[in-house]
């Protein structure tokens, strides 16, 4: 076993000892995650006034992010990693090769983001700790069969690096010994606002023509909608709050123009001259998520949480693939390799 002297912050119930890694590069930006969820803890980057600046929402003390009574209700995922499955499987069942699956329904009648205890709420195992010659982190998680629902034993590992160019990225192979689904995101909420006010002045831009019509569940239909001349139309940069309906934000999922890690994906700044985060993919959506159903929370340094604190690039697999049959394929066959690579890169 890894020896990882005092990064120790808590311990599961189930016993699991939970610890806060921290990749440092040259310009002192840094990334701390937990072995809880694969929680981004913080990411904090050096500003162009001199000062720090944290970029993501998240709690101070690691063990409020197991603190039922506190952070349960109307679970907003910060951070985390989200598995087996991204956003909502329609009715929680699909098929494969002829069966039908019945998932988890915690989003009754349908599933949402892995089911009660999905990838988010494990204590995954940690394999590599480096912090030298590029910070790295992996962590591993075994889901048994059964886990909520999906067949087969799935090994995940998700490895972390920062590289001297500001560039956090993450990937996720992941393997089963039946046949499954896997459409596996993380669930960062970013703020680039110094005082964590929210994010409705943000400029945002993503690289789509289309977004994926849903039904008044939020389930993907199999039909894509053009942005042109709609709210949806980020194909170059616009405030949030320019059109959007403030009911209601943005929760849409983007059919990106080019699926490739080397093509912005996605973008977002407060000033132009200042912070720009980057979002760059293998995976062929991104959902753009506003933090609308963010409760009021406490978080880092006292800030308050609330709707709109904190927006979220997910990238993934369309959502509901797996009952749709246009839409890509998110069933991994034993022999094969789930694969997917995100990177968030910072630029100032």
């Amino acid at each position: 076993m890894l020896q990882f002297n005092n990064e120790r912050v808590a311990t599961h119930t189930n016993g699991e000892d939970i610890y806060l890694f921290k990749l440092t590069n040259s310009k002192n930006t840094q990334v701390a995650i937990t072995n809880y969820g694969a929680i981004i803890q913080s990411f904090v980057i050096q500003n162009k006034e001199g000062g720090s600046q944290d970029i993501v929402l998240g709690f101070d003390d690691v063990n409020r992010y197991m603190d039922s009574d506190y952070y349960s209700k109307d679970y907003p995922y910060l951070g985390a990693v989200i598995g087996r499955y991204g956003n909502r499987i329609g009715h929680a069942r699909f098929p494969i090769h002829g069966n039908t699956i019945q998932v988890s329904p915690n989003f009754d009648p349908h599933q949402l983001h892995g089911g009660y205890n999905g990838f988010d709420k494990k204590v995954w195992k940690p394999l590599v700790y480096e912090t030298a010659p590029v910070p790295r982190l992996v962590l591993q998680h075994v889901s048994p069969d059964g886990d909520e629902g999906y067949p087969g034993n799935l090994t995940t590992n998700m490895e972390f690096t920062l590289s001297d160019d500001n560039e956090l990225t993450y990937t996720i192979t992941a393997t089963t010994d039946k046949t499954t689904a896997v459409n596996i995101t993380h669930h960062s909420y970013f703020n680039l606002n110094p005082d964590a006010s929210p994010i409705g002045n943000h400029q945002v831009f993503i690289n789509a023509n289309h977004i994926l019509e849903q039904d008044s569940d939020f389930v993907t239909t199999g039909e894509l909608l053009p942005v042109k001349g709609t709210a949806h139309d980020f194909t170059v940069f616009k405030k949030v709050d320019a059109e959007w309906n403030p009911a209601d934000g943005y929760d849409q999922t983007f059919a990106v123009i080019k699926q490739d890690i080397n093509t912005l994906a996605a973008a977002t700044y407060v000033h132009k001259d200042e912070v720009q985060l980057q979002v760059y993919t293998n995976q062929p959506t991104v959902h753009f998520y506003t933090g609308r159903w963010i409760p009021n929370l406490t978080g880092k340094n006292g800030a308050q949480y609330g709707p709109y604190s904190g927006l979220c690039f997910e990238t993934q697999v369309h959502p509901n693939a797996v009952n749709r049959p246009a839409f890509p394929n998110t069933i991994l066959e034993p022999g094969e390799t789930y694969h997917h690579q995100t990177i968030y890169k910072i630029v100032s």
